[in-house]
């Protein structure tokens, strides 16, 4: 296996020179091994959540429900967004569609508080779509703390897509080195 440590970052399996000369991938996001700091599971870190606003249902299952659409909504585009926007000339882009996969799996978050940023750890697969049993690369990027607002981001989801913009941006780093 060849690791490499540099900038919170590890090479899992693969090589980033292995993604030299793709321009194009689609991406999929996986939450099913979230860990949110501090608590066993996502599980027990939405029991507590809830039980917190148990004196208002409507604001508990509010919670709960921005919790999972967040996702879909803010935080996979945000993402998306911000990585496209890094390679200006399109050297390298995320589309709907392409012959090669990038799966970020989202392993643990720290949602932040109002004067401090999310933090994320995720593992990042790349495969060709024709063959998805084998990995091209595989790399993990551990407590990328999140770009910091210049207003007190109060909405958790604000400081959370902080986070996920600068996944993108670690990424891209990394990706430009190659391409």
């Amino acid at each position: 296996m060849n690791t490499v440590f540099s900038q919170r970052y590890e090479i899992i399996e693969g090589d980033l020179e292995n993604l030299k000369g793709i321009q194009v991938f689609s991406t999929e996001f996986n939450y099913d091994k979230l860990q949110v700091h501090g608590f066993k599971s996502e599980e027990a870190f939405l029991k507590e959540k809830l039980e917190q606003r148990k004196d208002n249902p409507e604001k508990a299952e509010e919670f709960k429900r921005n919790w999972f659409e967040n996702r879909e909504k803010y935080y996979n585009p945000a993402f998306v967004a911000y990585f496209n926007d890094l390679f200006k000339n399109q050297e390298c882009k995320i589309t709907s569609e392409a012959s090669h996969l990038m799966k970020v799996n989202l392993t643990w978050i720290y949602p932040g508080y109002a004067l401090e940023p999310a933090k994320l750890s995720a593992t990042i697969d790349f495969y060709k779509r024709e063959d998805p049993s084998k990995k091209i690369l595989s790399i993990h990027f551990d407590k990328v703390i999140g770009f910091e607002r210049k207003t007190i981001a109060v909405k958790e989801h604000e400081r959370i897509i902080g986070a996920f913009e600068k996944l993108a941006r670690n990424l891209a780093i990394q990706m430009k080195r190659v391409l």
